[in-house]
């Protein structure tokens, strides 16, 4: 018989029978018992979705299949959470839900029976299953990443095919990103990964000088995931995976400075998570936060990392610049000018408008308002920040410190406007009220 015919979706959960007929008679005919199901479905997908669309690219090197089967075991939960109950397991669940739909669909392909054995027992294999000697540093989503990274693909398509394979972000959501239309996003990702197909790009890690010239475009990558989960309106589970993902990076090139350097950059400012909201969920200017809520075990182990660092790239800097945050007492305590010395260094190796527009801040904090308003000046040189809100909050800030509050609540009003996140808005907006308030 073959093995693939024995093949079922798991059980919602090891209860009897009897206690799953009573779940579903109080849990799937209710509007609650729907609405958290859903919250579940959602929850699950963003830490399932990337692993199982991953897993199942290795099995098939088809992006648009493992894709496809991702999207319909999460339909699949939808229908059936509200009425079976939410699985013991709900990522196994969905891991063997695609890999089902998977084997469907290579059964009416009529794909060599070896391919079928092999999905078939890779099926069979429990979702949470101990990672095989070979995958205990390189995973499917490590593997992905350094596809997504290849040099063959346009930078555009890589950072956009990471976003939605990875970070699992809607089309519709890079598309407005980029500023054009969902369709034309839609056809950018198909060619991408026709390219992929095409052009026999390989799903693994590379090595030797292939590994170090892949390096920085893998890094800018994980860097992009984790700020997707860090910005104000982010998705934290995209956090905690770059971060798991730099752990491995780190296991697999030690030798790279540059990567133990992201790890303790991105330790460093998701310390900080806990403290960034208030009790409404309203965004905290870091001089404002509770210091003593930061995760300090997590600042421990980056200081670890950083330390003997010797090199000079974009990471080293901008993770020492995080450290000189992260380890002063007290915003007052904060070691401006060494941070000034350090955004000196990282604009000679990044000279990006933003890095510039940040480098005006700590100046500005360093050496008074009106030096960093003069590097502000020579940053929109070029027109590289033009229409960039926090440009105009950058401003307001050195404005407002040089007693121009008036002007300064201005400036905040107009870059609220601008921003896209609600938090943001909200959050500018406040020092707008602030600073045009009584001066404190």
């Amino acid at each position: 018989m073959d093995p693939a015919a024995e093949i079922a979706v798991p059980r919602a959960s090891t209860d009897d029978d009897g206690a799953a007929a009573q779940r579903r008679a109080g849990n799937g005919g209710t509007a609650a018992g729907r609405a958290a199901a859903a919250q579940a479905v959602a929850a699950t997908a963003v830490e399932a979705y990337p692993r199982i669309v991953a897993a199942l690219i290795r099995i098939t090197g088809d992006w648009t299949l493992a894709e496809d089967c991702t999207q319909e075991a999460l339909e699949r939960a939808l229908d059936r959470w509200p009425v079976d109950g939410v699985p013991t397991n709900p990522a196994g669940w969905l891991m063997a839900v695609a890999r089902n739909r998977l084997l469907d669909v290579l059964r009416r392909a009529s794909v060599e029976r070896r391919k079928l054995r092999d999905v078939a027992v890779l099926a069979l294999t429990a979702a949470t299953a101990e990672p095989m000697p070979d995958e205990e540093v390189v995973d499917d989503r490590l593997r992905l990443i350094f596809t997504c990274c290849h040099p063959a693909l346009a930078p555009q398509a890589r950072v956009a095919l990471t976003l939605r394979t990875i970070c699992a972000v809607p089309t519709a959501d890079i598309a407005r990103a980029f500023l054009i239309s969902e369709s034309t996003m839609t056809r950018r990702l198909t060619r991408a990964k026709t390219r992929i197909a095409e052009a026999g790009i390989p799903y693994r890690v590379p090595r030797g000088r292939a590994l170090t010239e892949r390096l920085p475009g893998v890094l800018g990558v994980l860097y992009l995931l984790f700020t997707q989960g860090y910005d104000a309106d982010g998705e934290p589970a995209f956090a905690e995976e770059a971060i798991r993902l730099a752990r491995l990076l780190v296991r697999l090139m030690p030798e790279q400075e540059e990567v133990t350097a992201l790890l303790a950059l991105c330790l460093l400012q998701h310390s900080r998570r806990t403290a960034r909201r208030d009790t409404d969920g309203e965004l905290i200017p870091l001089d404002r936060q509770d210091r003593s809520r930061w995760d300090h075990a997590a600042i421990a182990e980056a200081d670890r990392l950083l330390t003997g660092l010797a090199g000079s790239g974009p990471y080293v800097w901008q993770a020492r610049i995080a450290a000189c945050h992260a380890t002063a007492p007290s915003a007052d305590a904060t070691d401006w000018r060494r941070i000034a010395e350090c955004y000196d260094q990282l604009v000679q190796v990044q000279p990006t408008p933003v890095v510039a527009l940040n480098r005006a801040v700590a100046h500005g904090y360093a050496y008074g308002p009106a030096t960093g308003l003069a590097l502000l000046a020579e940053a929109r040189v070029g027109g590289g920040l033009d229409g960039y809100p926090l440009t105009l909050a950058v401003e307001a800030d050195l404005v407002a410190r040089q007693g121009d509050r008036e002007r300064a609540a201005e400036l905040f009003r107009a870059a609220a406007d601008r921003v896209s996140g609600d938090a943001e808005r909200r959050a500018l907006l406040k020092r707008a009220r602030r600073t045009s308030g009584p001066a404190s």
